[in-house]
């Protein structure tokens, strides 16, 4: 079968940079980029299955390679159907896009984001958002200020929600009510996430480690529609972690980081 994966090429003094769209057919060879040299773990193998169920959804998932090295990536999907706390009609959400090491400042991730708004204006939408932080593995704001884009919401502690907008329709909004929604979740430790960061199954494990440890009651909740991840205590959506009716983090943590914050909430 013909690949038609590649969506730009270029040719420069480090060599031939492109940019692969990942699909069904070749995801298996080409990975998705995180986790590659674990394959057989579970986070892989969970994130490996929801995105087949999301291409369905119209999911992208593009791959910027510098001589067949992958050197970051970008996924996206119809706003409808993002996994963020985030509201809103015909706009295209980016849930990922990073670039690591020494691939950051070659301008790969602008590369990306000009694919993805690309794409976005041919399927007539009417921009493009991302939920950005400063304190998660998300993108942070700057980076999309400088490509025209506004902020348009914001969330604590440390969320906000930036925007493109290619025509006169309203930008989208974080799904407020945060707090309300985290108090509904009662005593001990709720965990609630999904499989759309292949990290965050390790990051659970340890979490229920320690509140074992602890003696601390624990659940975990999988959120296996994109609704429920709009509708989570947290702009991030795919994870949290509620202690006594409060969100105690969003973002992965070690044992020992995990017992501090514990020790300061006790």
């Amino acid at each position: 079968m013909e690949n038609n994966s590649i969506t730009s090429r270029s040719k420069g003094k480090i060599g031939v940079v492109e940019i692969v769209d990942i699909r069904p057919d070749n995801i298996q060879e080409k990975g998705f980029f995180c986790m590659r040299s674990k394959p057989q773990s579970d986070g892989y193998r969970k994130k490996l299955s929801w995105l087949l169920e999301r291409f369905k959804e119209g999911l992208k998932l593009k791959i910027i390679e510098d001589n067949g090295r992958p050197k970051g990536f970008i996924e996206y999907v119809p706003i409808e159907y993002g996994w963020r706390g985030v509201q809103g009609n015909d706009y295209m959400l980016i849930h990922c896009l990073w670039v690591v090491g020494k691939g950051k400042g070659k301008g790969y991730g602008a590369r990306l984001l000009a694919a993805c708004i690309e794409d976005a204006k041919k399927q007539n939408k009417s921009g493009v958002a991302m939920v950005t932080s400063s304190q998660t593995w998300l993108a942070d704001k700057p980076f999309f200020m400088k490509h025209g884009f506004e902020s348009v919401d914001f969330a604590p502690p440390c969320f906000e929600l930036v925007a493109i907008r290619f025509d006169g329709k309203p930008y989208p909004k974080l799904n407020h009510g945060w707090e309300e929604r985290a108090q509904t979740y009662g005593n001990g430790i709720t965990v609630l996430k999904s499989d759309q960061c292949p990290y965050i199954e390790d990051a659970v494990h340890t979490i229920v480690e320690v509140a074992r440890e602890r003696g601390i009651p624990s659940t975990v909740i999988d959120l296996d529609h994109a609704e429920k991840a709009q509708l989570a205590p947290t702009a991030y959506g795919v994870f949290q972690v509620i202690y006594n009716g409060n969100v105690l983090t969003y973002h992965p943590l070690t044992k020992r980081e995990l017992n501090r914050l514990l020790d300061r909430h006790a």
